[in-house]
C-alpha cells in the first residue's frame, strides 16, 4: 500500500499542545541540573522528580494516543455528518463527482431534479448529456455550463478540487501520501431569469427605413391617371404587411417610410426573409417595370437613437448594393436578405456629371494624385487607373498608378504605355515607392474597382493620405473604405472602366484621350462584360462608343488578349475536370503552376463552363500565392454574388469572387459546397 497506509501524525497546534508535557520535562531537567550547584541532595531529588514526571508524561502520551485520535476522528465524523445533513437539506442542487465524472454524493434536490435516488457511481452525462467528460474542469480550475433539464434552465458552477492540497492544508493530521481530486457541481435555476430576458428581448423596439428604389423610373412608365393608384396599392401593401407584424409605419416622403416594431415580430419577418421584397413586385397597374424596395434595420445597441443611426447606415448599405434587399445591422454583424434581382440601370447621367465635377475640384486642390485598385491588378482596374491618369494630366497634375505585380493580362498594355514618349517614367510605382512620395495634405488617393481597403494594392496609403476618392461598380459589403471625401459607387455599372469613361466626358470639353488609353478602357469593359454579353446596358455601349471615337481599336485589343498555347490548354483542362454539383453548379479546381496569371485563366474557365447545358452557375478555385481565389459566374438564374458574400467576397449577380486564406484548396471546395447547400435550404440563392 506504500505511502497511503502511512501512520497519521499530529500536526500544527494539536501537535504543540500534546507535546507540551515533554517540553516541560526538558525545562524541569534544566532546573534540576541547576540545583546541583546549590545543594547536591536537592539536585538528586529534583532529578528523580523529573525522571518520574517524564516517564508518567510519556506513558500518558502513548497510552492515550489512540484515544485522542479516535476522539478527533469521531469529532470529524460528527462534524461531517452535520455538514452532510445541512448540504442534504440545501435547496440548491449540489453533487460531488470523481475525476471521471461519476457521482460520489448528491443532495436531495439534485436527486429529485434528475428523478433518481440511487445515482452513485453513474456518470453525470447519463442525466445531463451536455456535461461530457471533456467539459469537466481539471487542475483546480472552474467552469460554467448552461443546459436544460425538462422545462427548466440551469447554470452549472463546476469546480475541480485536488484532495492532496486539502490534506496538506490540514491543521490536525499530516497525510502527504493522499492524492486524487473531487469535482463539485452547483446548479442554479435560471429559468425565470431566461424567461424575463426573453420577454425583455422580444419587447425591444427595432427601428428601420423603407425606400422605393425606382420610384421615378416606374412612374415615368405609367399613365398619369394610374400613378396615384399605383402609389396607393404599393403603400397599402407595405403597411398591411408590417401591420400584421404589429409595426408602426409612417411616410416620411412620397417614396420613403420609417418603421418601428417589436423584436419578437421582427424575428418573424427575418424568418420569412422579408418576403415583402417579392410581394411588392406583383403590384401592376400598367407598369412594365416592377417596384423594388430597400430596407435597413438597426438593433442591439441598447439605445433607440443609436438603433436609428444603425438603420440609416443599413439603408445606405442596401442602396449602395443596388437595392431590392433588406440589410440588418447590429453591433457585431451585418446581414443581407434579398438582392436577387438585377440592378436597374439609370439612363440619366446627371450623377456621373456631378461626381466628375466634384472629382475635378478635389484634384485641382492637390499637387499629386495616386491611383490604385485591388491586388493582382486586372484589366478593368488597370484601364480605370489609366483613365484617372488622363483626367489628372488634363488638369496639369502629377499622377502615379500603384501596381506591385504586372500580371500577364495587363503586361501588353503596360508595355504599350511604356513605349509612348508622352507618359511619365514614374507613371507606375510600387507600394514602397508610393509611400515615399505620398504626403498627407498635398496628395489625393483615388481607389478604383474596389471598395474594400484590405484588398487594395497598398492599404497603408489609405491611412497616410487623408483625401480619398472611391470609384467602384461592386456592391458595398460589410468592409468598406470609410470617411471617403468622394464616393461614387454604381452597382448597375458594368465595369469601373465604364464609370471612368463617363467621367472623362465631363472633366473637360476638349479632353483628348490617347488611343492606347482608350484601348485600356475599352479592354476593361470587354472583359467585365464578357464581350458585351453580361451586364451590358445602354450606358455601357455609350461609353464604348465614346472610346471608339477616341481611338480604341477592337482588332488591336483582341490581339492583346490572345493567350499562349499553355494558357489555352490550362483553361481547357479546368473545363475537363469540372464537377457538376447538385445538377446545376459546375465546380472545378485549377492548379495554375507555371503560369503567370492563373487567376485570369480561372475566371476565363468559369465563363466557359456556363456554355454547358443545365449549368446555372460556375465556380473555379485557383490556388495562387498561398490564397484560394474563387471565380464565380452565372447567366441569370443564380445570384453568385450572394454566395461569394458568405465566403467573405462579393461582386455582382452574374460575376463575383472571393479570396480564402489559411486552408487547402480541397477545404475551400468543401466550404463552397457547404455554403451552396445551406443557402439552397434557406432559399437565399434564387
Amino acid at each position: 500500500m506504500g505511502k497511503k497506509n502511512r501512520e497519521k501524525r499530529y500536526k500544527g497546534t494539536l501537535k504543540l499542545y500534546v507535546g507540551w508535557p515533554l517540553i516541560l520535562s526538558v525545562f524541569l531537567a534544566a532546573c534540576a541540573a541547576g540545583m546541583f550547584f546549590i545543594n547536591k541532595q536537592a539536585g538528586l531529588a529534583a532529578v528523580a522528580v523529573v525522571i518520574v514526571y517524564t516517564v508518567i508524561a510519556l506513558a500518558i502520551r502513548f497510552y492515550n494516543r489512540k484515544t485522542i485520535m479516535n476522539d478527533l476522528v469521531n469529532f470529524a465524523i460528527s462534524f461531517g455528518q452535520v455538514q452532510k445533513e445541512l448540504l442534504k437539506g440545501l435547496s440548491l442542487p449540489y453533487a460531488l463527482l470523481d475525476e471521471n465524472g461519476r457521482f460520489v454524493w448528491c443532495n436531495k434536490e439534485f436527486s429529485q431534479l434528475v428523478g433518481k435516488d440511487a445515482i452513485f457511481g453513474k456518470s453525470i452525462t447519463t442525466y445531463v448529456p451536455e456535461l461530457t467528460r471533456d467539459r469537466l474542469p481539471e487542475n483546480g480550475e472552474k467552469t460554467e455550463a448552461m443546459f436544460s433539464i425538462g422545462d427548466r434552465d440551469f447554470r452549472a458552477d463546476i469546480r475541480h478540487t485536488p484532495l492532496d492540497e486539502m490534506a496538506h492544508a490540514s491543521l490536525i493530521i499530516n497525510d502527504e501520501g493522499f492524492s486524487g481530486a473531487i469535482i463539485s457541481v452547483f446548479l442554479y435555476d435560471e429559468t425565470e431569469v431566461n424567461r424575463l430576458q426573453k420577454i425583455n428581448n422580444e419587447q425591444t423596439l427595432v427601428s428601420g427605413y423603407i425606400f422605393m428604389d425606382n420610384y421615378d423610373e416606374v412612374m415615368e412608365n405609367v399613365e398619369e391617371v394610374r400613378r396615384s393608384l399605383l402609389v396607393a396599392l404599393i403603400d397599402r401593401k407595405i403597411k398591411k404587411y408590417f401591420t400584421d407584424y404589429d409595426a408602426i409605419v409612417k411616410n416620411t416622403e412620397r417614396d420613403k417610410y420609417f418603421i418601428t416594431m417589436k423584436k419578437v415580430f421582427f424575428d418573424k419577418a427575418v424568418e420569412n426573409r422579408f418576403d415583402i421584397l417579392e410581394e411588392v413586385k406583383t403590384v401592376k397597374v400598367g407598369n412594365e417595370m416592377s417596384v423594388t424596395l430597400s430596407m435597413g434595420f438597426g438593433l442591439g445597441t441598447g439605445s433607440l437613437n443609436e438603433d436609428a443611426d444603425y438603420a440609416r447606415n443599413a439603408i445606405d448599405l442596401a442602396l449602395g448594393r443596388g437595392g431590392d434587399q433588406a440589410v440588418v445591422k447590429t453591433i457585431d454583424r451585418t446581414t443581407y436578405y434579398g438582392g436577387k434581382s438585377l440592378q436597374i440601370e439609370k439612363n440619366t447621367r446627371v450623377k456621373a456629371r456631378v461626381k466628375a465635377q466634384a472629382l475635378k475640384e478635389i484634384i485641382e486642390q492637390k499637387e499629386r494624385v495616386f491611383c490604385m485598385g485591388h491586388q493582382i491588378t486586372d484589366i478593368d482596374t488597370f484601364g480605370a487607373a489609366v483613365g484617372i491618369y488622363r483626367v489628372t494630366k488634363q488638369l496639369d497634375k502629377k499622377c502615379h498608378i500603384v501596381i506591385n505585380t504586372v500580371t500577364q493580362s495587363i503586361k501588353p498594355f503596360v508595355d504599350a504605355l511604356s513605349r509612348e514618349p508622352d507618359f511619365d517614367p514614374d507613371m507606375f510605382v510600387t507600394s514602397p515607392e508610393a509611400l515615399q512620395l505620398a504626403e498627407s495634405e498635398s496628395s489625393v488617393m483615388v481607389v478604383v474597382d474596389t471598395n474594400k481597403p484590405s484588398i487594395t494594392e497598398c492599404p497603408e496609403l489609405l491611412k497616410r493620405i487623408r483625401t480619398v476618392v472611391v470609384l467602384d461598380h461592386h456592391r458595398i459589403g460589410t468592409e468598406t473604405i470609410e470617411n471617403a471625401t468622394l464616393s461614387y459607387i454604381e452597382p448597375f455599372a458594368s465595369s469601373a472602366c465604364e464609370m471612368v469613361a463617363e467621367i472623362l466626358q465631363y472633366i473637360s470639353d476638349n479632353i483628348r484621350v490617347k488611343s492606347v488609353e482608350a484601348d485600356s478602357l475599352y479592354a476593361g469593359i470587354m472583359i467585365d462584360t464578357n464581350n458585351f454579353m453580361a451586364k451590358a446596358g445602354v450606358r455601357t455601349f455609350e461609353a464604348a462608343a465614346f472610346l471608339r471615337r477616341s481611338g480604341a481599336d477592337i482588332t488591336r485589343v483582341r490581339k492583346l488578349f490572345r493567350n499562349d498555347i499553355d494558357s489555352f490548354k490550362a483553361r481547357a483542362e479546368v473545363v475537363r475536370l469540372a464537377e457538376i454539383f447538385m445538377d446545376k453548379y459546375a465546380v472545378s479546381v485549377f492548379d495554375g503552376t507555371g503560369l503567370d496569371s492563373p487567376t485570369i485563366i480561372g475566371s476565363q474557365a468559369a465563363n466557359e463552363l456556363l456554355n454547358i447545358n443545365s449549368v446555372k452557375a460556375s465556380f473555379v478555385l485557383t490556388d495562387y500565392q498561398n490564397r484560394i481565389y474563387i471565380s464565380a459566374r452565372s447567366i441569370d438564374e443564380i445570384n453568385v454574388q450572394l454566395i461569394m458574400e458568405r465566403l467573405g467576397g462579393g461582386g455582382h449577380m452574374n460575376i463575383a469572387g472571393a479570396q480564402l486564406t489559411d486552408m487547402s484548396v480541397e477545404t475551400a471546395k468543401r466550404r463552397l459546397k457547404d455554403v451552396i447547400v445551406e443557402m439552397e435550404k434557406e432559399g437565399a440563392i434564387v
